[in-house]
């Protein structure tokens, strides 16, 4: 399949290629990749993920690595369109792409119509390296954090006198800062408040607490640091 990522709308209607090969970014890695690359290794390597991310992106939007020819049959008009890598996280444009196209999916066909809250959970220096090398402990990091977000919900809810309430959550992870400095993390995208019934209404809880919020974060950083300890 081709890469919509491979070109720019312009003023005049018409199209235009990126030029990703001109940008300082692509000259830094497509230069430097091989020597940071061996040199990392004498510091235990980089994490597999990140070394691919940044392989696919030299060969994004680059017309020499295959393209798709697109014609129009209204006025002939006929575009190329470069090959995208569509990664998520060293390329500005297929990042860019997929964060608008997530966002358009997930307030039209997702997200409920109620207040949501962004919990986003950071890790100290030392768990950065290994939560990025092991990309399932990483995960089960991840779990840990929705589960206990979700049980505090749940005791909120009953304590309001609710029986059976079902919170609800759309998690990311990310990895790296803007400036492409190594730092996995989530946002959590939760409604403020439970979903209960057979008609499954939406009951708000309203905001957490600054004390509920501290205890809940000391029993994830407990749990996260027995998940590290048992994977090392």
């Amino acid at each position: 399949g081709g890469g919509g990522g491979g070109a720019a709308e312009t003023k005049c209607g018409g199209y235009e290629p990126r030029r990703p090969l001109d940008t300082a970014l692509h000259q830094a890695l497509s230069e430097g990749l091989p020597l940071f690359l061996a040199e990392a290794e004498a510091y235990g390597g980089v994490p597999g993920f990140v070394t691919r991310a940044m392989v696919k992106y030299l060969a994004c939007g680059d017309f020499s690595r295959g393209f798709v020819l697109v014609r129009c049959d209204s006025c002939a008009l006929e575009l190329k369109i470069a090959f995208s890598c569509k990664e998520r996280s060293v390329c500005p444009s297929c990042a860019a792409r997929r964060a608008a196209i997530t966002a358009a999916h997930l307030v039209d066909n997702v997200l409920p119509r109620v207040a949501i809250r962004q919990w986003t959970l950071a890790f100290p220096r030392c768990l950065r390296v290994a939560l990025a090398k092991d990309e399932k402990l990483l995960g089960e990091v991840l779990g840990t954090f929705v589960r206990a977000v979700f049980a505090f919900q749940r005791r909120r809810a009953r304590h309001l006198g609710m029986d059976r309430p079902r919170p609800g959550a759309v998690a990311f992870i990310q990895n790296f800062t803007d400036q492409l400095l190594l730092h996995p993390h989530f946002h959590v995208l939760v409604p403020d408040g439970v979903f209960e019934g057979e008609d499954v209404a939406f009951a708000a809880l309203g905001p957490p607490e600054d004390e509920e919020v501290e205890r809940l974060l000391r029993r994830v950083a407990r749990r996260t640091l027995k998940l590290v300890r048992a994977h090392f």
